[in-house]
């Protein structure tokens, strides 16, 4: 793969701007044509802490880690690996996630190797074209690094990261749900997992017509009142962020332990489990029989 210029010395994890990261994003960078111009980039970037936790290489190793593992076969599969390591590795705030200029950084100076081995299409002369300039800097369910982050965050339960592979397993996940209100609900998002996991939904045409539907009727159901959660433990979640420094690194043959900032009650997960399993019995789905009516109103009847 053709990797442009020769990767400056990592040191702490910056922050590139949108704009300086649209200008880079060249139509000859994109096509492989033009290497990424990292030493201007990181002269550009600001470094806003000296904090043992925005140390770049740990990035840098687990993405070289999932392309030695992927190598050879789809690159799809990676998001199921690094997704749950990613978020263990970068230990972030909800608010600091929402900082593009840190993912523009990620993907542009840090590791934009990676982007290209994950989203680049092989084209003549061993170059690498990747289609869309959002994978390396765009909204946040879509850029490379920052998708995985928050399908870790949003599908995690508390400590625990297995339902964040089965999620990240499913490229319609990624793609569809992630964006969509429904997973900001922790129940929510663990039942999607679990019935992905028990092959309750088997194809991403089941998933996105599961999807449409529970999101139509959330504007008629509020989930609050049929599966509560309770709210998460900040003060946990601060204490692992700052335990970084002693941590351990991400692992490669089992899942790292997230916060332990509290998980979601079983008894919400499975109340909107059944329910669930009602929508996709009378999802939209290409190639299946359709019961007639809008999709809010199927849910109603659904549900009722």
């Amino acid at each position: 793969m053709r990797t442009g210029e020769p990767a400056p010395a990592l040191g702490r994890i910056g922050r590139l701007s949108d704009s300086s990261a649209a200008r880079a994003l060249t139509s000859g960078v994109l096509r492989g044509f033009e290497p990424i111009p990292r030493q201007r980039l990181m002269k550009s970037s600001a470094f806003p802490s000296d904090e043992e936790r925005w140390d770049a290489e740990p990035i840098l190793l687990l993405c070289q880690e999932a392309v030695q593992r992927f190598e050879g076969g789809s690159p799809t599969a990676a998001d199921a690996w690094l997704a749950p390591r990613l978020h263990y590795a970068l230990r972030l705030t909800r608010a600091e996630a929402a900082d593009s200029t840190l993912w523009n950084f990620l993907a542009l100076c840090v590791a934009p190797e990676f982007v290209q081995w994950r989203w680049g299409r092989p084209k003549e002369g061993g170059r690498l074209e990747v289609g869309q300039a959002a994978r390396f800097a765009g909204p946040w369910h879509t850029q490379c690094f920052s998708r995985l982050w928050w399908a870790a965050e949003l599908f995690r339960d508390g400590d625990a990261y297995e339902p964040v592979v089965v999620a990240c397993g499913n490229q319609d996940v990624l793609n569809t749900v992630l964006r969509q209100e429904l997973v900001l609900h922790r129940p929510a998002a663990q039942a999607l997992a679990r019935l992905l996991e028990t092959k309750v939904l088997n194809t991403g045409r089941e998933v996105n017509g599961l999807a449409k539907l529970a999101y139509a009727a959330s504007s008629t159901l509020i989930y609050e009142v049929l599966a509560p959660d309770e709210p998460q433990d900040a003060d946990a979640l601060r204490d692992w962020i700052e335990s970084l420094e002693d941590a351990v690194p991400a692992p490669g043959d089992r899942l790292p332990v997230g916060p332990d900032d509290g998980r979601v009650d079983l008894r919400s997960v499975d109340a909107l489990m059944k329910w669930f399993e009602r929508l996709a019995a009378v999802a939209p789905v290409r190639g299946k029989k359709m019961l007639e009516g809008d999709s809010e109103a199927q849910a109603r009847v659904t549900f009722a």
